[in-house]
């Protein structure tokens, strides 16, 4: 096994068309880079906990297709390719689906979710379950990103228990930046994919809501809620992406994507683009910056003029009050979860959200180590239908008029560009908007912010547009990824 190991030491940072350039080639076979992640996994991932399970099939799965690619050809960019899921996405195999959760911790899923059955199709190899901050970060008002009761808590590779993770998704960021996979699928209602991948030196998707199935992904909000891709290079976030869309029955949100989504977006990655890009700078969302975190965005705006872009600085974005939305979340949530505990196995212990309540208070000592007051918040909402769609269409009434599309469509723009915390990323994701986060450089010093969080770092820039406007936000990402190159993997 080390002789395997050093004979593939370069697919540290490899991508997937080197990967599957490789493939095709005859150096390498998908069951010796899965032997080989695996092998990492068990070396190193016990430094940042980012991985929950490995699929006890993904050696025998990536053998059935590397003998299909000898006696059939090869089906795509993503055949043989190990990728990473979320432990809220679920499988039909003999990987568990816990949203981080001791009280699912031995649930298995009936069948793969939409998102799991599209990867399958295109060849991936689902290489494992990545932790996750438990129940999407809808558990605790005080429970720290990246901790599970199921897994732990994920750390950040860049400074394991020194620097802030972010997000829900902070598992599958954590692992594809050091390089435990080709990629991972996070998901999304508000910062969960963009604010890891910002923190974690990688690039992640989250895409207009619609444009990929939530079905078989355990919830949060039908509003806001979206699965997407993290992967070390804009280009692999891409391939990834076009895998992912498809009009689905079981999401009727998804037939808003007829005509609007591609099942390819790498023709999208257009580094000559930003010659002809309008970009807004909305420098409200800068303000709390500390001066190195500034610096990092001032230098990216530089990096994009000379570039060739058009910077508009500063543009105005209403802002919405924070907490705008949390009874239409609260209704949604509590809908969402009974719906999906309903369908698990009778040998599950839960099978709505009171019932989980119940176990995880019976279970205190290993399910309840930061409370579980958004869980009671949740059941004890009393929106009642009615109320739910007039504030629905109060707050959308609100939002569009006069926000992102207002200055959007004022200002001529193809992008606004915000810094790579989650505060800037509440506007677009309330209103189902896409988000594309970049590396956009590191904090030497660091400094704590006011939740105690060390800011010291990587840090991303992130690019939001209007709906579906996905191939756009990809050629302004790669323009800006291959101007500035700033992923580095970790020491780890």
């Amino acid at each position: 096994m080390e002789r395997l190991e050093q004979k593939l030491d370069w697919i540290i940072e490899a991508d997937i068309m080197a990967l599957q350039a490789a493939m095709e080639a005859g150096s390498v076979t998908s069951e010796e880079i899965v032997r080989y992640y695996m092998t990492r996994i068990r070396n190193c991932d016990q430094s940042i906990n980012s991985i929950l399970e490995i699929n006890p099939d993904a050696v025998h799965i990536a053998r059935a297709l590397d003998k299909e690619r000898l006696e059939q050809g090869c089906r795509g960019m993503l055949h043989g390719i190990p990728v990473l899921l979320k432990d809220n996405i679920d499988t039909g195999d003999r990987m568990h689906t816990s949203a981080g959760s001791v009280a699912l911790a031995d649930s298995f899923a009936a069948s793969d979710s939409f998102v799991a059955a599209r990867l399958r199709s295109a060849g991936a190899v689902l290489l494992g379950k990545t932790n996750m901050t438990e129940w999407s970060n809808f558990m605790s008002g005080s429970m720290p990103a990246g901790y599970s009761s199921r897994g732990g808590l994920v750390l950040n590779p860049y400074g394991p228990g020194e620097l802030f993770v972010s997000g829900s998704s902070s598992g599958s960021a954590a692992a594809v930046a050091a390089n435990m996979g080709a990629a991972a699928i996070g998901t999304e209602t508000a910062g969960s994919i963009v604010g890891p991948a910002c923190q974690n030196n990688v690039v992640g998707i989250k895409p207009t809501v619609g444009l990929v199935s939530r079905s078989g992904v355990i919830p949060i909000s039908y509003s806001q809620d979206t699965p997407g891709p993290i992967a070390r290079t804009v280009t692999d976030a891409a391939i990834l992406l076009g895998a992912l869309t498809g009009v689905d029955d079981n999401d009727p949100a998804t037939l808003r994507s007829v005509n609007r989504a591609f099942a390819d977006y790498t023709p999208f990655l257009d580094a000559g683009f930003l010659r002809h890009a309008r970009i807004g700078i909305p420098r409200h969302y800068y303000r709390h910056l500390d001066p190195e975190r500034l610096a990092i965005m001032e230098t990216a705006i530089a990096a994009l003029k000379d570039a060739g872009a058009t910077i508009i600085d500063p543009v105005a974005v209403r802002v919405e009050p924070s907490n705008w939305n949390n009874d239409i979340i609260a209704y949604e949530f509590k809908k969402g979860l009974n719906r999906y505990l309903s369908r698990l196995a009778d040998s599950v212990p839960v099978h709505s959200l009171q019932e989980l309540i119940a176990y995880n208070s019976l279970h205190a000592e290993t399910a309840l180590r930061y409370g579980q007051d958004t869980l009671i918040r949740s059941q004890e909402t009393t929106l009642t239908g009615e109320a739910y769609r007039r504030k629905k269409e109060e707050a959308w009434r609100a939002a569009v008029p006069e926000g992102l599309d207002a200055v959007m469509d004022r200002e001529r723009l193809d992008a606004l560009m915000l810094p790579g915390d989650v505060d800037g990323m509440y506007a677009a994701a309330r209103l189902g908007y896409p988000l594309i986060a970049v590396p956009a450089g590191y904090c030497s010093k660091g400094t704590v912010d006011a939740d105690g969080d060390c800011t010291k770092g990587p840090f991303g820039a992130v690019f939001s547009g209007k709906a579906f406007s996905e191939p756009v936000l990809i050629k302004i990402a790669y323009g800006f990824e291959q101007a500035t190159r700033h992923r580095f993997p970790p020491l780890i």
